[in-house]
């Protein structure tokens, strides 16, 4: 459950709903498995896992949510053979050369035939509702699947008046300026790795891992005009993440302070150590999300 990745929304209203009242709104799209001649199936599912039938739950105030989408696997290879054997078959059959249209129709009849026989895997996102800070907090990387989680819990809830986390100042010059200088804000410092890119329109990309960044190779890529596009960052040696030009943390790891508080806790159950994380977890975002704001001027509201 302890998120690894942050993509990070403002409400710009108020969120009024109760954890019992979203619950019920989310059981008109309570996960199904694929049926037959399914390709994937999404809905929610309980954040507490296998025994479980809440779909949100809710602690200290935040909701936790759970998306959950199962996809049947064709591999591509496989369909392409069949299809080609399959117009080869009819082409002989029929002495002449099938249309595009009807080679279509081929590889659609196919699909169709497959799908009850084919593999099927599944994989979930979490997120949660901060409605006292204003944050709904996806754990993904990528925008568009943290927009689609989004998009299926207005079509539950009725609205959702959220918008991507917006900030005065540009993270790319942001953190171009802390690595030219070689200096950040109190409580951040930065780590082994980053990613340069030059503004011209498909500019040069320069990625380094494990590496010094206070080297001057690093200073001359900034000073030919390349900016920092991703930067690993530590926050108070309490949390390490990549952060990009988007403001979206990845690869988030929870370090030893907090380690050591959660391994301090007496959880005896798998509710109970549900519990104990989802509040250690969202106590630590509410003390970072604000900074993490602060570190570039505040929130841009207009």
């Amino acid at each position: 459950m302890w998120f690894k990745n942050l993509t990070l929304f403002r409400f710009t209203e108020p969120f009024t709903l109760s954890s019992a009242e979203v619950e019920q709104k989310l059981e008109a799209m309570r996960f199904r498995p694929c049926g037959g001649h399914d390709e994937s199936s999404f809905g929610w599912t309980s954040p507490l896992g296998r025994g479980s039938e809440q779909l949100a739950y809710s602690s200290n105030g935040y909701i936790m949510v759970c998306g959950k989408k199962e996809e049947k696997v064709l591999p591509a290879s496989v369909i392409n053979e069949l299809v080609q054997e399959k117009i080869l078959e009819i082409e002989t059959q029929q002495a002449r050369k099938l249309s595009k249209k009807e080679r279509t129709e081929v590889k659609d009849e196919l699909i169709f035939e497959l799908l009850p026989r084919a593999f099927s895997f599944s994989r979930n996102t979490y997120a949660y509702i901060d409605p006292k800070g204003g944050w709904v907090v996806v754990d993904s990387g990528s925008t568009g699947k943290a927009e689609d989680i989004l998009s299926s819990l207005r079509k539950c809830l009725g609205s959702l008046p959220v918008v991507p986390v917006n900030t005065v100042q540009k993270p790319v010059a942001t953190m171009t300026e802390w690595l030219i200088n070689n200096a950040t804000p109190t409580g951040i410092s930065i780590a082994d790795e980053c990613e340069l890119r030059s503004p011209e329109e498909d500019g040069g990309i320069v990625r380094c891992k494990k590496h010094d960044l206070a080297l001057p190779e690093i200073k001359n890529h900034l000073e030919t005009g390349k900016q920092v596009i991703k930067l690993a960052l530590n926050w108070e040696d309490r949390l390490s993440f990549i952060l990009d030009e988007n403001l979206s943390v990845k690869r988030l790891n929870f370090l030893d302070l907090i380690q050591e508080q959660v391994a301090d806790t007496n959880a005896e159950t798998e509710i109970e150590r549900f519990d104990v994380d989802f509040s250690i977890m969202t106590a630590e975002f509410a003390n970072f999300l604000p900074r993490l704001l602060e570190l570039f001027g505040g929130e841009n509201k207009h």
